[in-house]
């Protein structure tokens, strides 16, 4: 039995998931699954982080040692409830918690101390997943299509995979054609700050805040003037791009707030079913995962725009939609175990396949 565990924490920053999962078969069955929430305090450092700050290197390495001990209690909790000791996991693939996300600069960052998690965890750890596409002229991201393409692809059917976290990105798996994914724009991103701002609460439930407003054409024209949603792929975004302030920017003054939820809501929708009708011709299928899988208001929306199209989550393909991010960096670790690339350059743009991660023994 070969055992990895999956650590993600996204752009929501709502917390930690934790995954673990056999690849004995060689296709990811997921044995167990954890979840722990971020404390207040991790979010708003974290979210500091995001831009320049007094002394930030130091506040940086500080919150990458927190975050390396919240992910040791995450897979000590995650191995308790399976009954699986440290020494039969193979590895444990972190992603780490993006603060900023400027491939056109050359850089990506993902804090986390990988060296600090191995030691508490007492299991090999691989990390750092994005740094090698971005030297070889990727983006660095989205890196899951390549997981996409070997558990959803069909080479009968046109499918998109779609994962609305905070940012939300797609995997294009036409079988005629290359595997092809990018991001969007906002998923969660922005509804999730703006009804904490005004609401106190995380997230939306279901979009249920979202349906007592109505959506603000004006609004909506001038949030979906940003270059990003007109560019080409291959494309990348991130809390860099899409932030409360950037919001706060192109409001007039005076909006309902339930008006400003409903109006988001629409552009999240808006902008992956114009990305899928953009760039991936008519697929018959579309499933979605990520925490957006979950908002019953934003999954009508993207029906009704791209009403030829079977719209469900991937629970109806044999995977949770909560955990499949999660699941996509087990398989990313194990790739980099066994030697095998784990982008794709059609999707991230870099100059070939490479081995992604770097591994930090127990």
């Amino acid at each position: 039995m070969t055992l990895v565990a999956g650590l993600m924490s996204g752009t929501s920053l709502d917390g930690i998931d934790a995954v673990l999962v056999d690849f004995s078969t060689g296709l990811p069955q997921t044995r167990a699954t954890f979840w722990t929430p971020y404390s207040d305090e991790i979010r708003r450092q974290a979210i500091a982080l995001q831009a320049a700050q007094h002394d930030e290197l130091r506040s940086a390495a500080l919150l990458a040692n927190e975050l390396a001990r919240c992910y040791a209690n995450a897979v000590r909790d995650l191995l308790a409830g399976a009954k699986v000791p440290a020494e039969r996991v193979a590895a444990i693939g972190c992603h780490g918690q993006t603060i900023r996300h400027q491939p056109g600069a050359g850089y990506s960052i993902q804090l986390n101390n990988p060296a600090l998690l191995a030691e508490l965890s007492g299991i090999t750890v691989v990390a750092d997943f994005r740094s090698r596409d971005i030297a070889a002229g990727g983006q660095g991201a989205p890196l899951v299509p390549a997981f996409h393409a070997a558990v959803f692809g069909d080479a009968r059917r046109h499918r998109v995979i779609l994962n609305i976290g905070g940012i939300a990105n797609l995997t294009d798996l036409n079988p005629e054609l290359p595997v092809r994914g990018f991001d969007c724009g906002p998923g969660n991103l922005l509804m999730d700050a703006w009804i904490e701002r005004h609401n106190g609460v995380r997230y939306d439930e279901s979009g249920a805040w979202a349906t007592q407003g109505r959506v603000l054409d004006g609004l909506l024209h001038r949030l979906l003037a940003a270059p990003f949603f007109a560019a080409a792929p291959p494309k990348s975004c991130g809390r860099d791009e899409f932030n409360l302030e950037w919001l706060m920017a192109h409001l007039a003054g005076g909006e309902r707030p339930q008006d400003v939820q409903a109006t988001l809501l629409e552009l999240s929708a808006i902008a992956s079913a114009g990305a899928v009708g953009a760039w991936c011709g008519n697929p018959g299928e579309l499933f979605v995962c990520g925490g957006g899988a979950r908002n019953l208001s934003l999954m009508s929306r993207l029906q009704t725009h791209l009403p030829d199209c079977r719209i469900a989550g991937t629970d109806s393909l044999g995977q949770p939609a909560d955990w499949v991010e999660a699941v996509a960096f087990a398989w990313l670790a194990w790739r980099t175990l066994s030697g095998e690339p784990g982008n794709l350059p059609d999707v991230t743009g870099a100059r070939g396949p490479r081995i992604l991660g770097a591994i930090y023994p127990r």
